[in-house]
C-alpha cells in the first residue's frame, strides 16, 4: 500500500499474504471481503497517447461479501458489485455485477453466485 490515508476497509475483510493495494487513487473495501494471496489492485494506468505519458488515476471499490481469488488483478475504475467472485489469476478491467462468478483474462461472467445464507 502505497497511501493509507486512501484505504478504507470495513469490518471483517481478510487480505492473504504479498497482496499489494497500488492505491494511487482511494480503495473501498467493505465489510466481509476476502482478498487471497498475491491479488494485486491497481488504480493507475497511463495515456499512452500523452506526450507525457500522463498518469490516470481511478478508484476501485469491491463491495460486501466478494471474493478475490488468489493472484487476481484489478484494475483502476472497476466496481466488484455484492458478493461477486474474481477467479484464481483472472483479471478485470471492468465492473462487475453482483452474486455473479467471472474468470479469465479478460474476466468473462461464468455462473451467479448462489449462497444459502445472503449478506
Amino acid at each position: 500500500m502505497k497511501f493509507p490515508w486512501r484505504l478504507t476497509i470495513g469490518d471483517y475483510v481478510w487480505i492473504g499474504e504479498n497482496t499489494w493495494l497500488d492505491n494511487l487513487a482511494a480503495i473501498t473495501i467493505e465489510s466481509h471481503v476476502c482478498l487471497s494471496q498475491d491479488v494485486y489492485l491497481c488504480t493507475g494506468n497511463h495515456d499512452w497517447s500523452h506526450p507525457d505519458f500522463k498518469l490516470i488515476p481511478a478508484t476501485i471499490h469491491i463491495e460486501q461479501g466478494s471474493w478475490i481469488a488468489a493472484r487476481a488483478v484489478i484494475g483502476p475504475g472497476v466496481t466488484v458489485g455484492q458478493g461477486a467472485v474474481l477467479c484464481l489469476g483472472s483479471v478485470s478491467g471492468r465492473s462487475l455485477q453482483p452474486m455473479t462468478i467471472y474468470a479469465g483474462n479478460p474476466a468473462q461472467p461464468i455462473k451467479q453466485r448462489l449462497i444459502l445464507h445472503p449478506f
